[in-house]
């Protein structure tokens, strides 16, 4: 439209030999179609080239009321302003999860992580994946988590942890390469689908690996041999139940808990949870601790207890950033 405005007044001040305001007057009026008189007598040719203007500038004024009456009657303008906003909320994100790929595992992976009420970006780039990730009102980029520039839009470099869990073990292998490269001190789980797959993920830098298929079967032979085991299991975990949790608590620096027996950090009168286990340095596990047992710097609590209790015992570790 401001070509043809352009080039319209530029044609009247050359044809008819107008100054810049007459000839934009006329080339306004003559889109408009409200049928003022000219400001000057028309010769032939400016006839010819008012007629061509006319048939330019009316289908060109139809095409663009068409174009904005379907934007505003699809919802565009609110779809546009709900990205705009999730996009800056993106970028704000710091300390978070970015999930790769919103599958079966995927969309699990979300639930558990919206039941914990935990910062997450999700990449995906299928369409009927996005619109459940809108129904579900989950941060989203629509993308391939392959690509280096997506996961610096996710913010890789200040998230905490990724999930890589995309259809093919080769794009998972190529996710967790990427992103630990860009980010070296970030915990990784990815993915996989056949056992061989496992030690490609981990050298290509996960921490962790999980099979679904494994983890499936081992849980199927645990119901079968321990069902009311499995039952307590999955209330803990299960995000039909939220009474009780399960979680890893950190004890940092400056934390009120370093150095102190079990029995004197009075864990249980305060916060009023259970310490299942203590996971130390070099994968050393201490289960049900003894009262004596002194606890350190970094030392990683395995603990049950709702999700108030679990808070109070992260204020006492200052694991407050989890």
């Amino acid at each position: 439209m401001v070509l043809l405005i352009v080039g319209a007044t530029i044609g009247y001040m050359l044809i008819l030999n107008l100054s810049l305001i007459d000839a934009l007057y006329m080339t306004i009026i003559t889109i408009s179609t409200v049928g003022y008189r000219e400001v000057t007598d028309m010769n032939t040719l400016a006839k010819w080239f008012s007629i061509g203007f006319i048939l330019v500038s009316v289908g060109m004024v139809g095409f663009l009321l068409t174009t904005v009456f379907k934007f505003l009657s699809e919802g565009s303008i609110n779809e546009a302003w709900r990205k705009n906003k999730m996009k800056k909320e993106i970028e704000k994100l710091n300390n978070h999860i970015i999930i790769c790929g919103a599958g079966e595992t995927g969309f699990h992976v979300i639930k558990q992580l919206k039941r914990r009420e935990v910062e997450f970006v999700v990449i995906e780039n299928d369409l009927e994946a996005i619109e459940k990730l809108k129904e579900m009102n989950v941060k989203y980029i629509l993308d391939d988590a392959t690509k280096e520039e997506v996961l610096l839009e996710a913010r890789v470099k200040e998230a905490k942890g990724l999930i890589a869990c995309l259809a093919k073990d080769a794009d998972n292998v190529f996710v967790v390469l990427t992103a630990r490269e860009l980010n070296a001190n970030m915990h990784i789980v990815a993915r996989s689908h056949e056992e061989r797959s496992d030690k490609k993920l981990r050298r290509a830098g996960a921490n962790n690996t999980v099979s679904p298929d494994e983890i499936g079967g081992k849980k199927m032979a645990a119901m079968m041999l321990s069902p009311n085991v499995q039952f307590f299991v999955d209330n803990i975990i299960d995000t039909k139940n939220m009474s009780i949790d399960m979680e890893e608590v950190v004890i940092k620096e400056s934390s009120e808990l370093i150095d102190k027996k079990l029995r004197n950090a009075k864990i249980s009168e305060k916060a009023g949870l259970i310490v299942l286990a203590i996971r130390r340095e070099n994968d050393v596990f201490i289960f049900n601790p003894k009262a004596d047992e002194i606890l350190r710097l970094d030392d990683k609590m395995i603990v049950v207890g709702s999700k108030e209790q679990i808070k109070a015992l992260k204020k006492m570790s200052l694991d407050i950033d989890l």
